[in-house]
């Protein structure tokens, strides 16, 4: 069993770019794609998550210091530090349930495939740290570490339903087809953006109001793409971060360049999995004749390409500092995770069908939550980074993140285990409901595809 452990400690420490191509290729062999396809795929799939990587870390190496201006200029002072995701997973997988947290949601996702409650193959499994961390808290707040993997294993079994019931929609917004994103993170918002979403549509007037990119691009030609709406957006936030002219024209260009260079980024990602993706349809509909379609889960990163993702996201950069220093009962002082706002729209745009009003309006909602959520949550995540031995920034008396330290589910989870054994068992009671819809959908959606091909003859 160590031995087990300690390999897959040592994958899962050689990141995503290393990590992902191991898995798809492995994936590919096993889905019968052939050794070249898979190795080509994997190579792919690699490098486009170090494009990713580079342009997101192109983004929070601009923004960082715009911000770091904005705090010193108006003289924001918030008592929680914003450490960011990369501190909020080294907690997660330093905390004992991280030790077990892939082989157990690997068992968890094959369980779940086996009984139809899935359609999701979860490869991304790097970002398991989410339900480590959500684990490691209800461990803190419980002094259990049954509670902890408990609340682990329900926070994935509701994050991969939400990904099956999503991946349609991200599938017609994104064009992503054949994945699914069962992201701890970006998930959580879906049932919020759902509810606002129902919301609007009861509004007249305002239900009709629609900002979309596309529409706008035809109308204006350049004055409505990507690359001079991010300049725009990066010029605003130069000039409010009190830059020189020199700063503020390169700000502008930078965050131009970070619009354009993001989808690119996601389609080389896109080319690498798409021959797994037909494999695995392929491997699917030949030895499982009851089974539809079957997703593959990846990191979110992949969809936060899509336009209005990008542009609202950088509107929301400036905003969410703001609304720190205004909300009361705030203590968060956004910095770290700034960059990580895409992200937390991923899924919210196919819930809102692309609507730009309704994505920025569903996220200030959401933000202003999720700053109260984090300070909520940072004594939780203070223990914990002591616990795992997290070195603290200097000066710093409590940590959170927006990254899952605003995360709405986790916050929920945390919570009603607070209430003990009938807070665990409210949230197992949800779980298995989710699990008994999403099979009877499943089921459902297999017999229509199958009868569609029976009449057709295809």
């Amino acid at each position: 069993m160590d031995t087990v452990l300690s390999a897959f400690k040592f994958i899962q420490g050689l990141g995503p770019s290393v990590m992902m191509p191991i898995i798809i290729f492995i994936l590919g062999v096993i889905l019968k794609a052939g050794i070249g396809k898979s190795i080509r795929a994997g190579l792919t799939v690699g490098i486009g998550f170090i494009g990713l990587n580079l342009v997101i870390g192109l983004m929070s190496s601009s923004l960082g210091p715009a911000v770091q201006q904005m705090v010193e200029r108006y003289g924001l002072s918030l008592s929680v530090i914003d450490v960011g995701w990369p501190a909020a997973a080294a907690i997660a997988f330093a905390s004992t349930l991280g030790t077990i947290i892939i082989p157990l949601c690997l068992l968890i996702n094959i369980i779940m495939l086996f009984t139809n409650t899935t359609q999701t193959v979860d490869v991304d499994i790097w970002d398991y740290w989410h339900f480590a961390f959500t684990g490691a808290l209800v461990a803190i707040i419980t002094d259990s570490q049954i509670f902890g993997i408990i609340a682990a294993i329900l926070n994935m079994i509701i994050i991969m339903v939400i990904a099956d019931y999503t991946a349609p929609a991200l599938e017609k917004t994104n064009g992503l087809t054949g994945i699914s994103l069962p992201h701890g993170f970006t998930g959580a918002y879906v049932p919020i953006a759902w509810v606002i979403n129902k919301v609007f549509d009861c509004i007249p007037g305002v239900r009709n109001i629609n900002i979309d990119l596309n529409k706008i691009q035809n109308r204006f030609g350049v004055f409505g793409e990507p690359i001079l709406v991010g300049t725009v957006l990066g010029i605003m936030i130069g000039i409010v971060a009190g830059y020189q002219i020199g700063g503020v024209l390169t700000l502008g260009i930078t965050l131009g360049g970070v619009l354009v260079l993001i989808p690119k980024m996601a389609a080389m990602l896109m080319e690498g999995l798409l021959p797994i993706s037909d494999a695995a349809s392929e491997f699917i509909e030949k030895r499982f004749k009851n089974r539809g379609k079957i997703y593959i889960g990846l990191d979110s990163a992949i969809g936060i390409g899509h336009p209005v993702t990008l542009a609202v996201s950088l509107i929301l950069v400036p905003l969410t500092v703001f609304m720190a220093v205004i909300l009361l009962g705030n203590k968060v002082l956004p910095f770290a995770d700034l960059a990580v706002i895409p992200f937390m729209f991923v899924l919210i745009i196919p819930m809102v069908n692309g609507n730009g009003f309704r994505a920025l309006i569903t996220g200030i909602i959401t933000i202003a939550t999720g700053l109260l959520i984090a300070t909520n949550l940072s004594p939780l995540i203070t223990t914990a980074a002591v616990n795992a031995k997290f070195k603290m920034p200097e000066g710093a008396m409590a940590i959170s993140s927006i990254c899952d330290g605003a995360n709405p589910l986790t916050w929920l989870i945390v919570h009603l285990n607070d209430l003990g054994v009938i807070g665990v068992s409210l949230l197992t009671v949800i779980a298995i409901i989710l699990l008994i819809l999403n099979r009877t959908r499943i089921i459902k959606e297999a017999k229509e595809i199958h009868s569609l091909k029976d009449d057709t003859g295809i």
